[in-house]
């Protein structure tokens, strides 16, 4: 099952695109990097300019680029944090609710909370994830035609999550969300990082 899985990241990684993030999008209390790379939550409210397509209550940001055909394909770094979610977003979504992150509000996402529970956001209810190793690198896929958001643990070439059979309408955007801070437990920053092909 490994070399299958395997095969399938690599044919995957074939999609990769480069991502960035964007500043006008970011909850306020996000820092992002100069690169547009890298994502952390700091705790204080930054004096940012009033945008509509600002997130104001979730702590997340999208990337620049939306996505509306084709496939596409990502990595994130997800080292040294104890909560993140990661995945995509339709251009619609609610930007000043705190609307559950489901594919039926337009997200299509995977997260860590506590440390080590994993899980996918799906409809219409959670599911809990059972991972044998702890991330450190994830990578997003998504086939827009095909309705396919899946999620692969890069280390081990192992599969996280598909979502299956959505219908998309409109451009996905990249989502991130580094989560609170936590009182410095879960300062790591989430950073988008260059595809290496596993060989």
């Amino acid at each position: 099952m490994a070399v299958e899985v395997s095969t399938d990241l690599k044919r995957m990684q074939q999609y990769a695109v480069d991502v960035t993030l964007d500043p006008d999008t970011a909850h306020h209390k996000l820092i992002l990097s100069d690169d547009g790379k890298q994502v952390r939550h700091g705790d204080i409210i930054q004096k940012l300019p009033d945008k509509p397509q600002r997130f104001d209550s979730s702590v997340c940001v999208l990337g620049k680029e939306g996505f509306s055909s084709g496939r596409f394909y990502f990595e994130v770094q997800v080292k040294g944090k104890t909560k993140w979610t990661l995945g995509v977003a339709r251009e619609s979504v609610d930007r000043n609710g705190s609307s559950t992150q489901t594919p039926s509000n337009g997200f299509w996402t995977v997260a860590l909370r506590n440390g080590n529970e994993y899980w996918a956001f799906a409809d219409p209810s959670d599911v809990s994830l059972s991972l044998r190793v702890k991330p450190q690198r994830v990578g997003v896929f998504v086939d827009y035609e095909e309705g396919l958001v899946s999620f692969y643990d890069v280390e081990s070439s192992s599969h996280i999550y598909s979502f299956t059979a959505q219908s998309f309408t409109g451009k996905l955007y990249p989502y991130f969300s580094p989560c609170l801070n936590d009182g410095g437990k879960n300062s790591t920053p989430l950073i988008i990082t260059p595809v290496r092909y596993n060989k």
